[in-house]
């Protein structure tokens, strides 16, 4: 079963969430250089912070607790030591380059927790295989939407028919990581569609994806009802795809590149006029 992350520094959001079937809670701290690279485009910014870190703890005792962290920088052996103190199970490092960057963070978490360096840059991929072969890194996230930035691709999701996910997910699997990547809409929703994205997650192997901001989008307030039939119908087509045929998934997969295609074709034409 795939583990489903959800990002959010609200603790009745978070208490909410996991009572509905999400398995992660995701605080997010990254903020060195994100504004400059994802300047002008719709993507969400975080403004959580450390206090949230704890705030979140304290709502969800049992369920797993993700921070995403700075990227390396000469302050990020306090940062993790508080985010380890103030209950992170898991700590996400973005924007790596090199082996040596993560090298650098798996000795200063020093198992303590649970390390997942976040593939999103063209440098990352390249050593990607060399990472997940490291002792202490515990899982391996793919970024799509800085990725597709960094190779100055149009639209967040061309990594996932160019071959990037495809190869990255045969890295992990070779390596017996535990993988996952990008966001994923309701299953109707989406520029592509929740249920064609997540048919890829099973096709690869993937056993994590984040939800999207579309699960936490009710007119007039949060209505829990609507989220948990929304994961509810998640975990459904989850079980179907898992019981459908590889042909099955080999359709959705061309589906998605003339999707994939369309969209680009649409941006560019927009960019132009």
């Amino acid at each position: 079963m795939i583990s489903l992350l959800m990002i959010t520094n609200d603790p009745v959001t978070a208490k909410e969430a996991v009572a509905c079937g999400v398995n992660r809670i995701f605080v997010d701290l990254e903020q060195l250089g994100k504004k400059e690279r994802q300047s002008g485009r719709d993507t969400w910014m975080s403004h959580h912070s450390l206090a949230d870190v704890s705030n979140i703890r304290a709502v969800i005792p049992e369920h797993e607790l993700l921070v995403r962290v700075d990227p390396l920088n000469q302050f990020s052996a306090g940062e993790i030591d508080e985010v380890i103190s103030r209950g992170a199970d898991f700590i996400m490092l973005p924007m790596f380059r090199s082996v040596d960057e993560v090298s650098r963070v798996r000795d200063l978490i020093d198992g303590r927790v649970g390390f997942i360096p976040l593939v999103e840059t063209v440098s990352a991929m390249d050593v990607s295989g060399k990472v997940a072969g490291m002792a202490g890194v515990t899982e391996l996230y793919l970024g799509l939407n800085d990725l597709h930035l960094d190779r100055k691709q149009t639209f967040m999701f061309e990594p996932l028919v160019d071959g990037s996910v495809e190869r990255f997910s045969d890295m992990c699997r070779s390596n017996e990581m535990p993988f996952g990547f990008g966001g994923i809409a309701r299953m109707s929703e989406g520029s592509i569609p929740g249920k064609l994205v997540l048919s890829e997650h099973v096709r690869m192997g993937s056993s994590r994806v984040i939800l999207s901001r579309t699960f936490q989008r009710e007119e007039g307030g949060e209505d829990w009802g609507i989220f948990a039939q929304e994961v509810q119908r998640l975990r459904e087509e989850e079980a179907r795809l898992e019981g459908t045929t590889s042909d099955t998934l080999e359709g959705n997969r061309k589906e998605i590149e003339l999707r994939v295609s369309d969209q680009v074709a649409k941006m560019k034409a927009e960019l132009s006029s």
